[in-house]
């Protein structure tokens, strides 16, 4: 199966050229990457989110397969999907879904089914796909598109997840696709955000989950950035640094209703 890509020419450049030179210009060159087990990246078009975007994929490893990790928008499709085995294109061209993973995720992972539907329209991932070919055009992908769930359900995701990485027996850089609070002031949308940030950093999913909900943040990826934080965990991590933040109102230059976003590295 293909994935043709649903919003090059708006979130980002449709031209390869002017990708290239998007990316080299939003991915800061960078003395020392590390090795991280998980990220949470921002999803908007590359004019308001790709400098934070850009700035965590410079401070990372990358290892020759990553899974993407984002939310249903649309809410097509099933309501946890995976990418079927095939390709996903864009205007860097066209790297490869990983079928070895991909089969170990449908083993381990409770919930999830192989389904293109969600994917078709979804932006979350899209989005995330070219920094990571610019970096290693050699990166094979797998990519699953949430929809809502309870923590419960959510342990039990990143708890597959995790078993899953460690059959696979390789290095698999786990990609949360999160754009935080949404069309508020710059002053609440810090404020909210800020919450929201303290529980991811102390790696802790279910107080993000209820946090989001008492708050009411409307960090659209907390269901992903939830399964990361459980994964992680099964896979050792105990260390996550907010990389940046930063809001719409940084580029546009209007505070009165921005959207937040917020890069950040797990290890």
């Amino acid at each position: 199966m293909q994935r043709q890509p649903a919003v090059a020419g708006q979130f980002y450049p449709g031209n390869r050229q002017q990708l290239r030179a998007e990316l080299s210009r939003l991915i800061p060159e960078s003395k020392s990457t590390k090795q991280v087990k998980g990220i949470i990246s921002p999803h908007a078009g590359y004019v308001y989110s790709g400098s934070i975007a850009g700035k965590v994929y410079s401070r990372i490893e990358m290892p020759a397969t990553v899974l993407i990790i984002g939310p249903n928008h649309h809410g097509s499709g099933a309501a946890a999907a995976l990418y079927p085995d095939g390709e996903w294109l864009t205007p860097l061209g066209s790297l490869a879904i990983n079928p070895r993973f991909n089969t170990l995720l449908l083993k381990h992972v409770p919930y999830i089914q192989s389904d293109s539907i969600a994917h078709q329209q979804e932006h979350s991932l899209e989005v995330q796909v070219p920094f990571l070919q610019y970096l290693r055009p050699d990166v094979s992908i797998s990519a699953i598109c949430l929809g809502h769930g309870d923590y419960s359900a959510l342990q039990q995701i990143g708890s597959g997840v995790a078993a899953a990485i460690r059959e696979y027996g390789e290095d698999v850089l786990i990609v949360a696709s999160s754009d935080m609070t949404h069309y508020e002031s710059a002053e609440s949308a810090k404020s909210k955000d800020e919450a929201a940030l303290e529980r991811v950093l102390s790696l802790d999913a279910k107080g993000l989950l209820d946090t989001c909900r008492s708050r009411r943040i409307t960090m659209c990826g907390v269901i992903p950035s939830a399964v990361m934080i459980e994964a992680v965990l099964g896979l050792g991590a105990a260390n996550a640094e907010l990389v940046a933040y930063g809001t719409s109102g940084d580029v546009t230059g209007d505070n009165r209703q921005v959207v937040g976003y917020a890069s950040v590295v797990v290890y």
